[in-house]
C-alpha cells in the first residue's frame, strides 16, 4: 500500500483560524465605554446650554410666537421661519437643528481645549443670527471653562435662524444675560447681509434690525448713511476695519488667545467662498493660505492665534460624534463626545499571549510533521518494514 499523504497543516490552519476568531471576539467584547477627556467640563457646558434653551423657549412662549413643530420637532424655539423681513439669505435647516442639541456645547469645549485655551483667556468672536443654537453653545462653553469672549454679532439671519422680527438674536442674548446665565453679551452689532450693511434686505427689514440693535443698547456697526438709509454708502471693507477696531479697543492689555467665527457673516469671513474654503473646526495655520477676499477671520489668523470656524455643522457632528438627526431629542451627556471606547488592557494581553502560545504550538506540530515527512521521503521504509502492509 502507498504511504498516507494527508497534510495535517490544512487542518491546523483551519483550527488556528477558528481559535483566532474566537479570541478576537472575546477581545472585542472586553471593550467598555470610558469618560472622554474633559468630561466634567463638557457636562457642565451642556447643562448650561440646556438651561439657556429653556429660557429661550419660555421667552418664545411668553411672546406668543408660534413654534413650527414640523421644522422644529423638539420645540426648542431656536428654529425660526423660512422667510421674514430680516431673512438675509438661504440656510440649511439640518445645520440649524444640529445646533439645537445641547451637547453641541461639549464640542465647543473640546475645540477650545484643542486650541490650548484655559480659564481666564480672552477670545474674539463673530456671530450671526443664523445659528442661534451654536451661539448659545459658544456662550455655554465659555461659562463652563471661564473664558472671556468679546462678541460682535450681525443681527440678520438666514432661513430657519433667529429671524423673528420681534425676537432677534440680540433679544435672545439679552434674555440669557438678564437671567445671569451668561456674563457677557455682544459689544457691537451690524445688520449683516451683503456689505454687512443689510444689502439684500428691504427698507423695512433694515429698520427692524436697526431698532433691535438700539433697544438692546449695543454699539452699531454701520458704515452707510444713517440719516437716509435709502442712500448707498459704506463698504464691506469698512465694516471689517470697524470690527477690528472694536476688537482692539476691547483688548485692555490681555491679547486674544483665539478667534471664533460662527455662521457665514461676510464681514467675518470676507466672502462666501472663504466660508467654503476654510475647514470647519480648529485651524492653526490659516494665514499661510491664499483666499479670494479678506475678512476678520483672515486678519486674526495673521496674528498667529488659533481660528475656530463653525460652519457646515453636519461635518462637525460627524467628526465629534453628534447625531445628524435630532428627533427623538438628544439626551444630555449621552452622545459620543462624552465617551470613548476602550479595550481592557489586561484582557488584551492575556488573549494575545494565549494566541501566541497556540501559534507557537501549532508551528512546532507542523515542523515536526514536515521533518518526519521529509525524512520518509529521503529514507523510505522497506516494504517489509511498512506497518501498513
Amino acid at each position: 500500500m502507498k504511504p498516507r499523504m494527508v497534510n495535517p497543516s490544512v487542518r491546523l490552519l483551519l483550527l488556528l483560524a477558528i481559535i483566532s476568531l474566537a479570541i478576537f471576539y472575546l477581545a472585542e467584547n472586553s471593550r467598555h465605554k470610558k469618560q472622554a477627556p474633559y468630561y466634567d467640563l463638557k457636562m457642565k457646558a451642556a447643562t448650561i446650554d440646556q438651561r439657556c434653551q429653556d429660557v429661550i423657549k419660555r421667552e418664545i412662549e411668553n411672546r406668543k410666537i408660534a413654534i413650527d413643530l414640523e421644522n422644529d420637532p423638539n420645540g426648542t424655539g431656536l428654529i425660526g421661519e423660512q422667510n421674514t423681513l430680516i431673512t438675509t439669505d438661504l440656510g440649511e435647516l439640518r445645520s440649524k437643528l444640529i445646533a439645537t442639541n445641547p451637547n453641541f456645547a461639549a464640542v465647543l469645549v473640546e475645540m477650545f481645549k484643542d486650541a490650548g485655551l484655559k480659564r481666564g483667556d480672552k477670545i474674539a468672536v463673530c456671530l450671526t443670527g443664523s445659528l442661534p443654537g451654536a451661539n448659545i453653545a459658544l456662550y455655554a462653553a465659555c461659562e463652563a471653562m471661564g473664558l472671556n469672549p468679546v462678541v460682535i454679532s450681525s443681527v440678520g439671519s438666514s432661513t430657519w435662524g433667529a429671524n423673528h422680527p420681534e425676537f432677534t438674536w440680540l433679544d435672545m442674548e439679552k434674555a440669557l444675560f438678564d437671567e445671569k446665565l451668561i456674563r457677557q453679551r455682544s459689544v457691537a452689532a451690524s445688520l449683516g447681509g451683503g456689505t454687512d450693511n443689510g444689502r439684500g434686505l428691504s427698507l423695512s427689514g433694515r429698520k427692524i434690525l436697526l431698532e433691535a440693535i438700539k433697544r438692546n443698547d449695543v454699539e452699531l456697526i454701520y458704515t452707510g448713511n444713517l440719516d437716509n438709509i435709502m442712500k448707498a454708502g459704506g463698504s464691506l471693507k469698512q465694516n471689517v476695519d470697524k470690527r477690528m477696531e472694536i476688537f482692539d479697543r476691547n483688548v485692555k492689555g490681555q491679547p486674544y488667545k483665539a478667534f471664533v467665527n460662527i455662521g457665514g457673516g461676510l464681514a467675518s469671513l470676507g466672502s462666501s467662498q472663504n466660508g467654503k474654503l476654510i475647514p470647519s473646526g480648529v485651524n492653526f495655520n490659516l494665514s499661510e493660505n491664499n483666499f479670494p477676499a479678506i475678512g476678520v477671520i483672515n486678519l486674526m489668523a495673521e496674528r498667529k492665534i488659533p481660528i475656530i470656524h463653525i460652519l457646515r455643522l453636519g461635518d462637525i457632528a460627524h467628526q465629534y460624534g453628534l447625531p445628524i438627526e435630532v428627533s427623538p431629542a438628544p439626551i444630555l451627556g449621552e452622545d459620543s463626545i462624552f465617551f470613548r471606547d476602550q479595550y481592557s488592557i489586561a484582557s488584551t494581553i492575556i488573549y494575545t499571549s494565549i494566541l501566541i502560545l497556540i501559534v507557537v504550538a501549532f508551528i512546532r506540530i507542523d515542523i515536526k510533521y514536515y521533518i518526519k515527512r521529509q525524512t520518509n521521503i529521503l529514507f523510505p521504509m522497506r516494504r517489509e518494514e511498512d506497518p501498513e502492509l
